[in-house]
């Protein structure tokens, strides 16, 4: 389990988060939404050991996540990032194998049969197969950003953190990645966290949300208790209609957009 304890983190002078705290704990999927500037990502890469905490404390599995080597915690979270960046070209499949390399003895031969039997099935389940030749920097922004998850999916990792996981990607594809994660969460001891600002896929899968703004909590629950018309108003400074979407009942957000008079 991962877990914030009133962390805030700062820019320099800039309080970028104050006071959040998270419980991130194994079959669950939680969801991040604000509008921009709001704290999402500075949350994201502080949980990863990318920033420190000006003050309070991050825990993995019982223990500060300071006390972890970077190896150490790349057997523990993975990260799926909005874009790859790639210095080099590499294939598909390389790079989706490049995911297990937080489990070599070596930094040389160091792939096992284990590592490619495990890359081969991500890349089937994230439909990917027919690309695994191709160079990374040849396919699409939505490519590129299923084999960024099956990267992060292939570590076997139990906290998974997604950022803006679904950007590029067509509404068939989102479904795909997002049940994916949901599949992983509930058949393993797999906890995730997603920044997203689709707010209705964040209703669709996940089993909390926390609505930031300005870097501070303003409202954390399940998704009907946080999706409500008046905490949207407040933070997205939107009028928006709620309702219950028609087959899974998970609330369902439509902008109302007054015409100017």
């Amino acid at each position: 389990m991962l877990e914030a304890q009133d962390i805030s983190v700062r820019y320099g002078e800039r309080l970028a988060v104050s006071s959040f705290s998270l419980q991130l704990k194994p079959h669950r999927i939680t969801s991040i939404i604000g509008p921009n500037g709001a704290g999402k990502s500075t949350i994201l890469r502080t949980l990863n050991g990318g920033l420190q905490p000006a003050t309070g404390e991050l825990v993995l599995d019982g223990q500060p996540l300071r006390a972890f080597s970077r190896r150490a915690i790349a057997r523990r979270i993975a990260v799926v990032a909005q874009e790859a960046e790639l210095r080099f070209p590499v294939t598909v499949f390389e790079f989706v194998l490049g995911g297990r390399y937080a489990w070599a003895a070596s930094g040389w031969g160091w792939e096992t049969e284990r590592d490619l039997i495990a890359t081969q099935q991500i890349l089937h389940e994230t439909q990917l197969e027919e690309l695994s030749g191709r160079l990374m920097n040849e396919i699409s922004g939505g490519e590129r950003q299923r084999a960024v998850l099956a990267r992060a999916l292939v570590t076997e990792a139990g906290v998974l953190l997604l950022d803006e996981p679904t950007a590029n990607l067509d509404l068939a594809h989102q479904a795909t990645i997002l049940a994916l994660v949901r599949q992983r969460c509930d058949t393993r001891e797999t906890s995730a966290l997603v920044v997203t600002h689709d707010i209705n896929l964040a209703a669709e899968f996940s089993d909390q949300v926390f609505l930031m703004k300005d870097g501070k909590t303003v409202a954390s629950g399940r998704p009907e208790e946080v999706l409500t018309p008046e905490l949207l108003k407040e933070v997205f400074a939107v009028r928006v209609l709620v309702d219950a979407h028609p087959i899974t009942g998970v609330p369902r957000v439509t902008p109302v957009h007054e015409m100017l008079r």
